[in-house]
């Protein structure tokens, strides 16, 4: 057999086989960070890419030179949130990025107050 008949039998490698994401986390399922990493965190890099790097990583690194949520780098990346969250979570252990919380939504005056005012300023 020629060497291009034998890569006509080979199958091609697929983007989202389960063997090519296996090799990405390197086996793992799960974040072992200290910090919770969910959907909407907002991730941002700390410094660029460096030579040695796993190219996920360093795609990571690239993208979030401004903050992205990790489900937007789940988008980008074509890759399961799970398994963006473990190349994160290795990213935050090695300092390279680091997470940031959504801002919380303001708390409301009690709604006691605000009747309150509007009394006063019907009053005026």
């Amino acid at each position: 057999m020629s060497d291009a008949e034998e890569k006509k039998n080979e199958p091609e490698w697929n983007e989202g086989d389960p063997e090519r994401l296996y090799v990405i986390t390197k086996g793992r399922s799960g974040s072992t960070a200290k910090a919770t990493i969910d959907l909407v965190t907002l991730i941002v890099s700390r410094s660029g890419p460096t030579s040695g790097m796993q190219p996920e990583h360093s795609a990571i690194v690239r993208l979030c030179q401004s903050p992205l949520s990790v489900a937007e780098i789940s988008a980008y990346l074509h890759l399961p949130v799970s398994v963006v969250s473990v190349l994160v979570a290795d990213l935050l252990a090695d300092e390279r990025v680091e997470a940031r919380a959504l801002v919380p939504p303001a708390q409301l005056p009690d709604a006691a107050l605000i009747e309150a005012v509007m009394h006063g300023l019907q009053k005026l």
